[in-house]
């Protein structure tokens, strides 16, 4: 086994660290010190190379906590369903963790194929969890159960559904608040977060169902990740009271006016939005909805044309945000660290001693990516993919 050595990078933990020496053993964070002597490690019969930091900040992987990395799409006929995702479009993303789950289509995209495109990632070399469920209600399941599913599969730790669309289940609000509950118990009874994934539309209704839900019920705000919430300025909008009550607001890095979403916030000008307009920066999340498809009217032609949500938009929005005068500590805790912490994946998001060795390099001036390590390997150097999936070509 064999290690690796930092030296003299910039580290954003996400708090600032100052210039420090990071020593990354067997996947972990074995120490980060201002000095760690080579010359000791050399003399246990300890294989490592060296990295030299100079120049570059080390900041914790990205967390993506809604990618369909199995495929997904359909809503134009099966031409318009997205292959599943190598790993390297992953890795070139600077993404070290990938939640998966399925979308508008439940009934032909199966939760068991999503598991074992999971099964497989993990195997490739980045982390993978998964959302059962999908759009309709009640939810396509692998067990009997929400509650099971979640209990039961290692990689299951919370539920998708879909609201206030017109492609999703048009459900009471009682079973609403039964569907979120076996969610919840889910998670308690497995140690998990049990986080409601929900898909907020275009509808008049938008989050107010889960607003009644948190008023009248036990249920706490925290349960729900309400996402897409920059896909108009009026969802957005409501997102702010959502957030200053205390709950999680997903923006969509896919969902942008670079990748033909004209009517969406661009999402560095959404997370400026909420923290302006006093939503705290630990509630803010941002995902890339990576793989996910829209078809919509080509207004020249009258046919049917995708829009694709690249995973590459979460890298690309989380430098934007910096360049636009958002702190580096707060934009890495938007695409790493409170998703860690709202998903219970309590030893990522950090670059922290004893946790997951998931970091990015990036150059100090341009931001661009140098250096992607998943659980300690080096995945993507200087450009290049060093790790790609069984199948790709090499």
């Amino acid at each position: 086994m064999n290690g690796l050595v930092i030296r003299n990078v910039r580290v954003y933990a996400p708090n600032s660290l100052g210039y420090k020496d990071i020593f990354i053993f067997g996947g972990k964070i074995i120490k980060i010190e201002d000095h760690v002597s080579c010359n000791v490690l050399k003399e246990t019969g300890l294989v490592f190379r060296i990295i030299e930091g100079d120049q570059l900040l080390a900041v914790p992987g990205l967390i993506d906590q809604h990618v369909h990395f199995n495929g997904a799409g359909g809503e134009g006929g099966p031409l318009y369903r997205t292959p599943p995702t190598p790993l390297s479009l992953l890795v070139k993303a600077g993404i070290t963790t990938a939640v998966g789950l399925l979308g508008t289509d439940g009934v032909a995209r199966s939760l068991r194929e999503l598991l074992m495109k999971a099964r497989a990632l993990e195997m490739e070399g980045i982390t993978t969890k998964i959302f059962t469920g999908a759009y309709q209600i009640p939810s396509p399941v692998l067990t009997s159960d929400i509650t099971s599913d979640i209990m039961l599969i290692d990689k299951v730790i919370g539920l998708k559904i879909a609201f206030s669309d017109h492609r999703s289940s048009h459900v009471s609000r009682q079973i609403l608040q039964e569907t979120v509950s076996q969610a919840r118990v889910g998670g308690i009874l497995s140690g998990k977060s049990g986080v409601v994934m929900i898909h907020i539309g275009e509808g008049s209704h938008r989050l107010r169902p889960f607003l009644d839900i948190v008023e009248t019920t036990d249920i706490p705000i925290h349960q729900f990740a309400p996402t897409h919430l920059n896909r108009s300025r009026e969802v957005l909008q409501e997102a702010v009271f959502w957030g200053r009550e205390g709950g999680y607001v997903d923006i969509s890095a896919g969902v942008s006016s670079r990748y033909g979403f004209i009517s969406a916030v661009n999402p560095s000008q959404a997370v400026a939005l909420l923290l302006k307009q006093g939503v705290a920066e630990n509630r803010i999340t941002m995902s890339s909805d990576g793989n996910g498809v829209m078809t919509v009217h080509n207004p020249d032609t009258g046919t049917l044309q995708p829009l694709i949500a690249p995973v590459k938009a979460l890298f690309e929005e989380f430098t934007q945000m910096i360049r636009e005068g958002i702190a580096i500590e707060t934009a890495v805790r938007i695409v790493s660290t409170n998703v860690a912490d709202h998903l219970c994946l309590f030893e990522k998001g950090r670059i922290v001693e004893g946790g997951d060795a998931d970091l990015l390099l990036l150059s100090g001036d341009e931001l661009s990516l140098h250096t992607v390590i998943a659980r300690g390997e080096i995945m993507f150097e200087k450009g290049r993919v060093i790790k790609r999936g069984l199948f790709e070509e090499q």
